[in-house]
C-alpha cells in the first residue's frame, strides 16, 4: 500500500509525461489562435485565467482526468477570456470586471487612506521604491496600485504628465 503511494508504474509515468506534453502543446496552439493577450496580467480576470490554465495543465497531466477534458477546459477558459476582453472594449462591462488603479503615493507623500483601503503597507511601497532604484522621495512622482495588483513607481527628475494617471482613483 505504501509503495503505491510513493511510486508509480512505468506505464503510468509514461501516461503522465504524454499527458503533460499533449496538454501543453494544446495550450500553445489555442494561445496562438486567441493571441498573446491571453497570458497577460492586464486585469484580475486575466490573472485568474492564467492561474486556472496552469491548474488545468497540472490536473490533466498528473491525474486521471481525460486529455480531452483538459484541452476543452483550457479552450473554454481562453474563449471566455476573449469574449470578456471584447466586451470590455465595447461596453461598460469593464467596470464590472476590472479593478480601478489607485494612487498610493503622490510626489513624496504617502496616501495613508488609499493604502489602508487597498491593504497596502508603507513597507510594501518602500519595497517597490527600492526595487525601482528610487534613491530619494524627491524622485517619486506617483506610486500606483495597478488593476493586476502590481505596484508601479513613476519617478524621475521631470514633471509627471497628467495622462499617466488617467483612470487612476485618487483619494
Amino acid at each position: 500500500m505504501t509503495a503505491d503511494w510513493l511510486f508509480t508504474s512505468w506505464t503510468q509515468a509514461g501516461l503522465v509525461a504524454l499527458s503533460a506534453v499533449v496538454v501543453l502543446i494544446s495550450v500553445i496552439a489555442v494561445i496562438r489562435i486567441v493571441g498573446l493577450r491571453s497570458l497577460s496580467k492586464m486585469s484580475s480576470f486575466d490573472f485568474a485565467v492564467t492561474v486556472a490554465i496552469g491548474s488545468t495543465i497540472a490536473t490533466t497531466s498528473a491525474t486521471s482526468t481525460p486529455l480531452a477534458n483538459g484541452i476543452l477546459a483550457v479552450a473554454v477558459l481562453l474563449a471566455t477570456q476573449a469574449c470578456i476582453s471584447w466586451l470590455r472594449r465595447r461596453t461598460r462591462f469593464q467596470q464590472l470586471v476590472d479593478n480601478q488603479p489607485t494612487l498610493l503615493m503622490c510626489e513624496s507623500s504617502f496616501l495613508d487612506d488609499a493604502m489602508r483601503s487597498c491593504r497596502i503597507t508603507r513597507s510594501d511601497v518602500l519595497t517597490k521604491l527600492r526595487q525601482s532604484n528610487v534613491m530619494s522621495f524627491d524622485e517619486v512622482r506617483a506610486v500606483v496600485l495597478e488593476t493586476t495588483g502590481d505596484i508601479s513607481v513613476l519617478h524621475g527628475s521631470g514633471p509627471l504628465h497628467s495622462e499617466m494617471l488617467t483612470g487612476v482613483r485618487m483619494p
